[in-house]
């Protein structure tokens, strides 16, 4: 996969990250930023930004921001606009929904790349962006069965930082352990996406030198402690092994 359509999502959403940050109440764990996936309309979504319902979206399907009221949906489409006629676009979709707040795009991270004022956005690859969506599809769909599996509740959001799909949930067998799921996009730990399963006591992560050979995926004990799958050519029922029977050695 060309690595400028995952470039572009990573864009976009730091639409809905700010949109949180401009009209949400601070949580210190950052979370009024991150976003859900909906899979049934291929969105990226806000939290509610106030109490009608109001939201900010991005659409896999046709690469547009929505703005979503009581009102209706109102789409923008992303390809061939500059960044500052977005952030434009944003803030007069607030003014008319009467939000209290303004919105500003400030960042309090730094990205893999900088955004300027004329940044364009260009829908490059339809199949690379089809592609983007089903890696969400199998994300969700794999840690909802995980959970489910394991009788673990935790809500599944994306981080737009690091644009990571996840979970995070406290083990229900007293051992104070807790656990890490998701899915990440290329980085220093790999060249693709991967899916991953990391450990923590407290505020530690677990070490995992000692553990087992997995049947699917490998452990990595330097920087990242825990377990990774690259996601290809991986289904459901592969993902959901591979956070199994790395769960049982955590538990072990």
């Amino acid at each position: 996969m060309n690595n400028n359509m995952n470039k572009q999502l990573h864009l976009a959403a730091q639409y809905l990250a700010t949109a949180g940050k401009s009209f949400l109440e601070h949580r210190s764990d950052d979370s009024h930023t991150n976003v859900g996936f909906f899979m049934e309309d291929h969105t990226l979504r806000t939290w509610n930004l106030e109490d009608s319902g109001t939201y900010l979206a991005f659409s896999f399907d046709d690469f547009t921001l929505q703005w979503g009221s009581k009102n209706g949906k109102i789409s923008f489409a992303l390809d061939g606009k500059i960044h500052d006629v977005i952030v434009d676009w944003i803030s007069k979709m607030a003014i008319a929904s009467s939000i209290k707040n303004a919105y500003r795009y400030d960042l309090h991270y730094d990205l893999p790349y900088k955004i300027s004022n004329d940044f364009k956005f260009e829908l490059s690859n339809l199949n690379d962006l089809s592609e983007l969506l089903q890696l969400r599809i199998l994300a969700q769909s794999s840690l909802a069965a995980f959970l489910s599996n394991e009788k673990l509740k935790s809500d599944i959001r994306i981080w737009p930082h690091h644009l990571d799909t996840g979970a995070f949930v406290e083990l229900n067998n007293g051992s104070g352990k807790s656990i890490g799921i998701g899915m990440a996009i290329p980085d220093s730990v790999s060249d693709n996406h991967y899916f991953y399963i990391s450990g923590y006591k407290g505020h530690n992560a677990l070490a995992t030198n000692n553990f087992s050979k997995l049947t699917h995926g490998e452990w990595k004990n330097n920087g990242f402690k825990g377990a990774i799958l690259p996601a290809l050519e991986v289904d459901e029922n592969t993902v959901l092994a591979f956070f199994i029977e790395a769960l049982a050695l955590y538990k072990s």
